[in-house]
């Protein structure tokens, strides 16, 4: 069991990492913003792209972040039902949870399967957002982004489901 141990830990710090990453986007957009708005006010001249970046970077954090969430307990759900559950039937309500959330990592692999041909897609055809000669950028790093969120977020969900059965309450990281 140690190296599940050890696995899980991984995951959790690998889970840390995206959420990190997201929060470094998200200073980031707040720097480019505030160059374009004084761009804009002091000399007239906006920062190229910021429209495009934003639209990206967006999606980006949303997916990079979004396994932290998940892991923490702070997505969104409606828990009253489950709480009630938890008090007068325990096993039901653990299974009911496992449900969750073995249909949760379904939906999450079907998206991977999906975004698979797209990520490698994008790299191959070098897509980007923008115009040539005034700016470009490329929609791998994004797409890239998107994979990796998404299976950090469906390995939590196999994860919370393991962690349940293995006795283990608290979180590793």
């Amino acid at each position: 069991m140690k190296v599940t141990s050890r696995a899980l830990r991984l995951l959790d710090w690998a889970t840390q990492g995206a959420n990190i990453l997201g929060t470094i986007l998200i200073v980031g957009l707040v720097l480019i913003i505030c160059i374009d708005v004084i761009g804009r006010e002091t000399i007239g001249a906006p920062l190229p792209g910021v429209p495009e970046m934003v639209s990206l970077s967006i999606v980006a954090i949303v997916f990079l972040q979004v396994p932290q969430t998940f892991r923490a307990g702070r997505l969104t759900r409606s828990d009253g039902l489950i709480h009630f559950l938890h008090a007068r039937a325990p096993r039901f309500a653990k299974g009911l949870e496992t449900v969750f959330e073995l249909l949760g990592a379904l939906v999450i692999g079907t998206l991977l399967y999906a975004q698979w041909p797209i990520l490698t897609r994008a790299i191959e055809r070098q897509d980007f957002v923008g115009s040539v000669g005034n700016f470009t950028f490329p929609t791998w790093p994004v797409k890239l982004a998107i994979f990796v969120g998404a299976t950090l977020l469906l390995l939590q969900f196999l994860s919370r489901t393991l962690k349940r059965y293995k006795g283990d309450t608290h979180d590793t990281l």
